[in-house]
């Protein structure tokens, strides 16, 4: 599971050394409901709702999405990347028979926790990794290392493309695109791209992560925003290998702007996950229904 900064991967999972500390026929026509990439935070829809069920503006059928809501609880790595495969391994079986007609989204936090990509090299971490601060893990996406822990939200989209687009670059514009108008819509932050690089960020500071694997056109990760994430753990890895710009949260950069005005924690996450799932929603054109379990 998790999440980098570079394109997907398509290989395979490889362990980590020793010094984990954790177990670490032609597809069917893609639907043609966006033919370029995002242009902006408007959508013809509604996005009043905290769930966006039923049909699209128009009367236009929108494709179904399993929502698994763990947004407030605290997920060890290792199992929700287990989840992510028992998934998409089922989701497949679905692909043969033409039988996959919902994606799934999981959204949840995690333990502190440092994974890299497939072909990551430790040169980008600042320790010893058979002394890590805390787990690290090798995994089955793109990119280089980075962090996740409690205050950073994470959302898995495990998407079938053939039903969106079987383009991984509008994938991963679609991603961001979510992110900055999530941003923008509860917070007022003017979040943007970097030309050259996967992710989102404010000013010179990347606020949110982006990551994904990719089986038979069925892609799983997805992104980690940094919502009032300790950024601590950051300053002992080169945050997905780039050396010239920092990490930011959307705490810090709220404090800054109010002169240091302390924020509910709780009251800020909430508020940025309903944002990134009525945007989600939207830039994906899919139907969320929640699932309690």
């Amino acid at each position: 599971m998790a999440f980098s900064c570079s394109y997907g991967s398509h290989c395979a999972a490889s362990p980590f050394p020793a010094a984990s500390r954790a177990t670490s026929s032609p597809p069917p026509r893609a639907r043609g409901r966006r033919s370029s990439l995002p242009a902006g935070c408007f959508h013809g829809a509604p996005r009043n709702a905290a769930l966006v069920s039923g049909s699209a503006a128009g009367g236009v059928s929108r494709r179904r999405c399993e929502l698994f809501d763990l947004h407030q609880q605290i997920v060890p790595f290792a199992e929700s990347w287990a989840w992510q495969q028992s998934i998409v391994t089922r989701r497949k079986r679905l692909v043969g028979r033409d039988e996959d007609h919902s994606d799934t989204l999981i959204a949840l936090q995690h333990p502190p926790v440092y994974t890299l990509g497939t072909d990551s090299t430790v040169d980008y971490l600042h320790f010893d990794v058979n002394d890590a601060p805390f787990d690290v893990h090798r995994i089955d996406r793109g990119g280089e290392v980075t962090y996740h822990g409690p205050g950073q939200l994470v959302m898995y989209p495990i998407l079938n493309l053939r039903y969106h687009q079987m383009d991984l670059h509008w994938y991963f514009r679609s991603l961001e695109e979510v992110i900055i108008c999530a941003l923008q819509s509860a917070f007022s932050i003017k979040a943007s791209r970097v030309e050259g690089l996967t992710g989102v960020w404010v000013g010179d500071k990347k606020v949110a992560a982006i990551g994904i694997h990719v089986s038979r056109w069925i892609a799983y990760h997805g992104l980690a925003l940094n919502v009032t994430t300790d950024l601590t753990p950051f300053q002992l890895i080169v945050p997905c290998g780039i050396k010239d710009r920092g990490v930011g949260s959307i705490k810090e950069i709220l404090q800054m702007a109010s002169d240091g005005e302390e924020r509910d924690e709780t009251a800020l996450i909430d508020k940025a996950y309903k944002s990134l799932l009525k945007e989600f929603a939207e830039v994906f054109q899919l139907s969320l229904y929640d699932n309690p379990e």
